[in-house]
């Protein structure tokens, strides 16, 4: 008997120590700072052979800048410091700056694997706002080369496929969905969504809350631009709305246009936004008030100031404005 008692004990103690082992915690690799690297949860897609240097290493780009009518070639993670002093201020937060280095990268990522390349012969991007993003590389400081490195190689995916990493300035409040905010033809992507979003009081008044006059000949100009002809008109009337309040379609004299198209052919300098409070037609004179600037679709800058401020991380700000999407590394 006691034989048995020895037998079952040890067993006891051999089941014991299996389990425990079982039950080991691996802690993730992390990144700069303490945070945790982006850790893939799927498939990661692939780089562009055009700029690839092969798979997990840095792509390099052949950039028309268009500022010097020059093109050069670039290390990806250089190429990106300049977009980044372009699109951001420079002494922004921290994680707001590290929220937009993730999306400027997923943009370049999705824009050379979608549309294959530049406008410029024998470019893969420029620093044409026009086709691509902005370019600054006289406000690149240590701040925007730490966000780009902290962030080096990291972009948001979604079922495999690099996001459309759209952003604006303001949101308003409440981001737009694609559709209602950009016109798109088709379907909204299934990562858009209009969430709140806590824009910083810090942010320009006339960012917030600003108002434009327009004379007729301009309007009838910017209508015309639709293949559209209004005729006079002595009032616009907005004739539907998209799920975050903004005007979707406008009815100008004979003529019903689509207020995203409609904005950027009259200026979105000027109609910072179709977030429109108020329309008022008084004899030449037109004049718009409205909230927010730009477009409202994907992250709020100053919504991702604030989330920075509030100790948010860089990915919870990207996820946040962007759902059911991942931040994976691709390149060390």
């Amino acid at each position: 008997m006691k034989g048995l008692k020895k037998y079952g004990v040890l067993l006891l103690v051999i089941m014991l120590i299996v389990t425990l082992a079982g039950c080991r915690v691996e802690r993730r690799p992390e990144g700069p700072e303490g945070q945790e690297t982006p850790q893939r949860t799927e498939e990661a897609p692939e780089i562009p052979e055009s700029i690839s240097q092969g798979e997990g290493q840095e792509p390099r780009l052949t950039v028309h800048i268009v500022e010097t009518e020059e093109s050069r070639e670039m290390d990806f993670e250089e190429y990106l410091q300049g977009v980044l002093a372009g699109e951001m201020q420079n002494d922004w937060p921290m994680e707001a700056l590290k929220a937009q280095a993730i999306l400027a990268r997923t943009f370049v990522m999705e824009f050379v694997t979608d549309i294959g390349g530049s406008k410029y012969e024998g470019a893969d991007v420029s620093t044409d706002i026009e086709e691509a993003q902005a370019w600054n590389d006289e406000g690149i400081n240590e701040r925007i080369i730490q966000a780009i490195n902290d962030t080096r190689g990291q972009v948001a995916v979604h079922n495999n496929g690099y996001i459309k990493a759209w952003f604006h300035a303001h949101a308003a409040g409440q981001t737009a969905m694609a559709v209602e905010g950009l016109g798109l033809d088709e379907e909204d992507p299934p990562y858009i969504h209009s969430v709140e979003s806590p824009d910083s009081e810090k942010a320009p008044e006339d960012d917030v809350n600003w108002s434009e006059t327009f004379t007729k000949a301009e309007i009838i100009e910017a209508v015309q631009t639709t293949g559209q002809e209004p005729g006079d008109f002595n009032s616009i009337e907005v004739v539907e709305t998209g799920p975050s309040g903004r005007a979707y379609k406008l009815q100008i004299g004979e003529a019903v246009v689509m207020a995203p198209a409609f904005r950027l052919a009259l200026d979105s300098t000027r109609m910072k936004s179709t977030q429109l409070q108020d329309i008022s037609v008084e004899g030449d004179q037109v004049t718009f008030s409205g909230t927010g600037y730009g477009h409202g679709v994907g992250m709020s800058q100053w919504g991702a100031y604030q989330m920075a401020e509030e100790g948010k991380s860089a990915e919870e700000i990207v996820k946040h404005y962007f759902k059911d999407i991942e931040v994976i590394k691709l390149w060390e």
